[in-house]
């Protein structure tokens, strides 16, 4: 099979959906790659990385002519006459966020896999994970520098300092974003408390963190108790395919103290805050009612040398089983990427996602 590797044109993305390890590995079972030119470089590879083992070097559309084309995240407008009807796409989509890239995938009959909906027998997101872990230990460094005062923030330091009571960091949700954001923000010696709705998820984190993080029940008052007392709120909730529900609503935003911080983590699936709309790295917060929101969409790809090696561990027995049997034969051999097919000949075969972009379109 042909596999293309784009360049990234997502603005302030740098991560690759492939590493040279990765492209060697498919040129050994005698696929053949194509790399689009600089495509690595903002992650640390060049193009004489991606050569020495064997891939074709050329440009997008090269890249975009092939069986597969896997990348990092979705379809960028320029990018949406380069989909075809006889072309396998796999990359992060969140359709339920952009109905336009369902749109264009649909009218192209693109056959679609969403890294964000492929699901294990246990109900774990594999390709979801890795950059969930980045986001959530990414959240509070960010929601920290924005707590600064010269970023509109409220002047306060996480840790505190002696004599000084430290910030206190409320995450909503419990999954891979909430725990790795929850144990950053207790590493910086943070007041930190996590809300779940999911008793069964409290108790599980209550055996690997309990005692030094606060466990609650999460109930719309609760959330409002704990966003009145807290400097860095993060949004962390996920509905697998579908748009995050809004747990804080404008309105809440008045409990909340003037130049405290809301970390979106759920932005690509719409946010699960009502005020939240998609920010990028170079503009990254904005403030409503005075409170500063950090809302960046492509959060792991500030730290694109660990995040493209974190990704590309995840994805590449995918891409290989893909890549050796198409997405039938692969599907049989990882029944895990049967709910992450979103979209074939024309039509959204996954009815969670179908949902949320109807949900989207109604918004």
């Amino acid at each position: 099979m042909r596999v293309g590797v784009p360049r990234e044109t997502k603005s302030d993305e740098h991560r690759v959906a492939m590493t040279p390890a990765g492209v060697d590995e498919l040129v050994r079972r005698g696929h053949e790659v194509w790399v689009e030119n600089q495509a690595g470089a903002g992650a640390g590879f060049d193009d004489p990385a991606y050569e020495r083992v064997g891939a074709m070097m050329g440009d997008a559309p090269a890249c975009w002519d092939c069986d597969l084309v896997v990348k990092v995240k979705e379809p960028q407008l320029e990018e949406f006459a380069l989909l075809r009807g006889d072309q396998i796409l796999f990359t992060y989509l969140h359709l339920a966020a952009y109905p336009g890239v369902a749109d264009a995938l649909l009218e192209a009959g693109t056959t679609s896999v969403a890294y964000e909906t492929v699901e294990d027998s246990k109900g774990r997101l594999p390709l979801l994970a890795p950059m969930s872990e980045v986001a959530g230990r990414l959240a509070v460094q960010a929601g920290a520098q924005a707590l600064e005062k010269p970023a509109g923030g409220r002047g306060v330091l996480l840790g505190g300092v002696a004599g000084v009571s430290p910030g206190r960091v409320v995450v909503i949700g419990g999954g891979q974003v909430g725990i790795n954001a929850a144990m950053i923000a207790s590493g910086m010696q943070a007041q930190v408390a996590v809300l779940d709705v999911d008793l069964g998820r409290l108790r599980e984190l209550e055996l690997v963190i309990g005692g030094r993080i606060e466990l609650l029940h999460s109930t719309r008052l609760a959330i409002e108790e704990q966003i009145s007392q807290a400097d860095v709120v993060v949004g962390a909730v996920l509905v697998p395919g579908d748009r995050a529900p809004r747990v804080i609503t404008r309105e809440m935003l008045g409990v909340m103290r003037p130049g405290s911080v809301i970390v979106d983590v759920a932005v690509d699936q719409g946010g699960c805050v009502e005020t939240t709309k998609p920010t990028t790295h170079s503009n990254p917060t904005y403030a409503v009612d005075g409170i500063v929101h950090y809302c960046v969409a492509n959060m792991p790809g500030a730290v694109p040398v660990t995040s493209t090696r974190a990704l590309s561990n995840a994805t590449l027995p995918y891409v290989m089983a893909i890549a050796d049997g198409a997405v039938e034969g692969a599907a049989r051999h990882l029944p895990a990427l049967v709910p992450g097919i979103n979209t074939q000949a024309g039509e959204v075969v996954n009815e969670t996602v179908a949902q949320g972009i109807a949900q989207a379109r109604a918004a």
